[in-house]
């Protein structure tokens, strides 16, 4: 949405001497809807101290119904001394939406930190120097004004009893399953590095009020530096546009969206893709049976394909293995997880440079990455030794999960997991099957996975545990339904055969 420029725009308050001092230039960005009778006392409570540090001031008046864009202009007029970017938009873009458009904003105008301020006043403009001081240190990402880091003080400036609750419980369940330790969650009261936002998928964050809880996530994923600081509670006669019983539906379910992408259940683009497969830890995981296969096996020469930044590589040296890995990509430390990495697409082909007579070959959810599995296949027979085998993993296409998907009529790819955007192939057991033996392979061991449920639950173990021993038991009793991983032991058809002379 290209916003409409209510005047024309300040200009950025930064000179070429700014350039290499060191210096950061600083934003507060205003969020505002209807905010005509808020906005200019507000924007009245920042400090002196504190205006004359700020670069620039950016005003988005989100398609407010009053006059808060003339709100703002006047506002500007009267106080010069600050330059102020006033923007209405053309159509409401909601509070997530406004913001987005905010921080786009201050990045095109150079700005190093921004401080989201809402124009009805429920935030303190007298404590943002509060909010900036641990970024200004170099010390945080992101700054989050909290309510509750002072016992009381919440209620004491006039919080509801009910939202106070409420605040309670849902932060309690989103440190939960996030495992962070935050003492709010619901706080509109921030400051961040607009550099530290530009790394995050805001663009597809939603647009709605738990946008703020959304941020959280991205930024306790990227593994960015939050702080929090006091800051007091005001509650006046401004008008709430929030709808609570939603809002705490949407933020449960967005912490739930979180949880469920990263085993790869579901298609929600706001949560951050991992560039590297993770090692899979928990107990029956296709990485556990494969170690378990290599470890009944003597040490020997093994081949591992698609190895990503090297994980099971290492698990597998850790058995005496001696491990030549093969990735499209190279992944920063794989070098140090294998004896030896050769760079490679297997769309190609196995690349000449790994080498050949492996005792075994290793394609732990590989074959479904490529047009031709069994062309593949073939490949990693002519690389192995005259007695070596063959372990392919690969997700189930039959899983309840991918049956109820195209069942209900909503199939679509997935970040990870069965439906995994990057997939070319999807295998049933019977196709499976099929496709080995079409390879000249004999299916030697097939073992099933259940669901990586250790993601879902890092910080309850006993509903991990609970949930894991319900899950082996369906994939047990219908692991055609309730498998989540194929996992394969293969060799030659012709290394199982006889030949008689004479």
């Amino acid at each position: 949405m290209v916003p409409e420029f209510a005047d024309s725009p300040a200009e950025p308050a930064a000179t070429p001497d700014d350039a290499g001092t060191g210096r950061l230039r600083i934003g507060v960005l205003v969020v505002a809807y209807n905010a005509e009778s808020t906005l200019q006392a507000t924007l009245d409570r920042i400090p002196p101290d504190m205006r004359s540090r700020i670069d620039e001031i950016l005003i988005c008046d989100d398609a407010s119904s009053d006059r808060t864009v003339d709100a703002g202009l006047a506002w500007r007029q009267a106080n010069g001394a600050i330059p102020t970017t006033v923007v209405r938009h053309v159509s409401n873009l909601g509070y997530g939406g406004n913001q987005k458009a905010g921080y786009r904003l201050a990045a095109e105008r150079g700005l190093d930190l921004v401080v989201l301020l809402h124009g009805d006043g429920q935030y303190a403009p007298e404590v943002m120097a509060d909010l900036l001081a641990p970024l200004e240190r170099g010390e945080a990402d992101a700054v989050f004004g909290s309510r509750m880091l002072q016992a009381g003080s919440a209620r004491a400036g006039g919080m509801p009893l009910y939202k106070y609750l409420g605040n309670r419980v849902l932060t309690s369940v989103e440190n939960r399953l996030l495992n962070s330790t935050l003492s709010e969650f619901h706080s509109g009261y921030r400051a961040y590095r607009v550099a530290a936002l530009a790394e995050l998928p805001l663009e597809f964050n939603t647009d709605d009020f738990d946008f703020d809880t959304q941020i959280i996530i991205q930024l306790l994923d990227a593994g960015k530096r939050i702080v929090e600081v006091p800051i007091p509670t005001y509650y006046g006669d401004e008008i709430c546009y929030v709808d609570g019983l939603k809002y705490a539906r949407d933020v449960v379910r967005d912490v739930l969206q979180y949880r469920l992408t990263k085993v790869g259940i579901g298609t929600h683009r706001w949560v951050p893709a991992d560039p590297e497969y993770a090692a899979k830890e928990g107990e029956g995981s296709s990485h556990t049976v494969i170690t378990g296969m290599l470890a009944a096996l003597p040490p020997g020469r093994v081949l591992d394909l698609g190895c990503s930044g090297g994980r099971l590589s290492e698990r597998i040296r850790q058995l005496g293995h001696k491990v030549v890995g093969v990735d499209g990509m190279e992944i920063p430390g794989v070098r140090d997880r294998v004896d030896d990495f050769v760079l490679g697409d297997l769309e190609d082909g196995i690349p000449e440079a790994a080498g050949g007579d492996f005792d075994v070959v290793i394609a732990a959810d590989v074959i479904e990455h490529v047009r031709y599995p069994e062309k593949l296949l073939r490949q990693m027979v002519e690389v192995l030794a005259p007695t070596g085998q063959i372990v392919i993993s690969t997700p189930n296409f039959g899983h309840w999960y991918s049956r109820g998907r195209v069942a209900a009529g909503a199939f679509d790819y997935d970040r990870r997991g069965i439906l995994d955007e990057t997939h070319l192939r999807f295998f049933s057991r019977k196709s499976l099957r099929r496709t080995i033996s079409a390879a000249g392979l004999d299916l030697l061991q097939l073992e099933y996975t259940g669901l990586p449920l250790e993601v879902l639950a890092r910080t309850d173990r006993w509903t991990s545990r609970a949930a894991g021993a319900l899950d082996r038991r369906l994939v047990r009793l219908r692991p055609t339904v309730f498998g989540y991983q194929f996992v394969a032991r293969l060799r030659p058809h012709h290394a199982g055969s006889v030949t008689h002379h004479g």
